[in-house]
């Protein structure tokens, strides 16, 4: 049976809030992509938010499904798609930087890199996390989901990795582009999601991360239009 920790359904609706915001953040996405070319790392965004919108649906909508085997399969999927999709914002960060116009990142080592350190937070998610996942089904705040039953302490490392790559774009993208939104948005991320807040939510935390998927998409858009208007001073 379930873990119950709190009762309460604000969270319900939060998730189910957050799984909107994210849609509408993906359809953004599709648009961005139609008009400047699909054909680039910088719409790897898209498939990270598609994952976000089913993370938060499948978490808003467990009370609904109910405990069992369905809900616990379709839990799973969520931990897949973190570990395959989140450490994409790696490469996304390069080439961001790349866009700004630092010789170093169009090098192709920088490339390479990039995909390396990618491929090994797959592989390290994969492995460490993923392929011994057990799930157990816990209630808090009125949200019944299924998550890891013996959680590693700390802050994740895939995510740490990931995080310090786009505040490092972001610094650059400061300075390069006096593009700041980026770097408040991952610092935000960072610190958000790091200090406990005061609060009877387990979902408001989740804020952070929409915040930085928003500063995101906006550097996409920012870059998309800076190339329209020509080459970075």
């Amino acid at each position: 049976p379930a873990e119950r920790v709190k009762s309460g359904s604000m969270d319900t609706v939060l998730f189910f809030g957050f799984a909107g915001a994210y849609t509408a953040l993906l359809i953004w996405a599709v648009a961005l992509a139609t008009r400047h070319g699909w054909a680039t790392p910088a719409n790897l965004p898209l498939l990270v938010l598609a994952g976000l919108v089913y993370d938060n649906l499948i978490i808003a909508s467990g009370r609904y499904i109910g405990e069992g085997p369905l809900l616990e399969a379709l839990s799973h999927g969520r931990f897949w798609l973190h570990a395959f999709l989140t450490p994409l914002l790696v490469i996304w960060s390069w080439h961001a930087v790349r866009r700004a116009g630092v010789r170093w990142a169009a090098r192709r080592w920088a490339a390479l890199a990039a995909v390396l350190i990618t491929a090994a937070l797959i592989a390290f998610e994969l492995i460490t996390v993923t392929a011994s996942l057990h799930l157990a089904a816990r209630v808090e705040y009125g949200v019944l989901s299924y998550s890891d039953s013996a959680p590693p302490p700390g802050p994740p490392p895939m995510v740490l990795v990931v995080a310090a790559a786009l505040i490092f774009a972001g610094f650059v993208l400061w300075r390069r582009q006096r593009w700041i939104w980026l770097l408040v948005g991952a610092v935000l991320m960072a610190v958000g999601s790091g200090v406990p807040l005061p609060l009877e939510s387990g979902a408001v935390t989740n804020l952070f991360e929409l915040v930085l998927l928003v500063s995101v998409l906006a550097t996409k858009a920012w870059q998309d239009a800076a190339e329209l208007r020509g080459p970075t001073a």
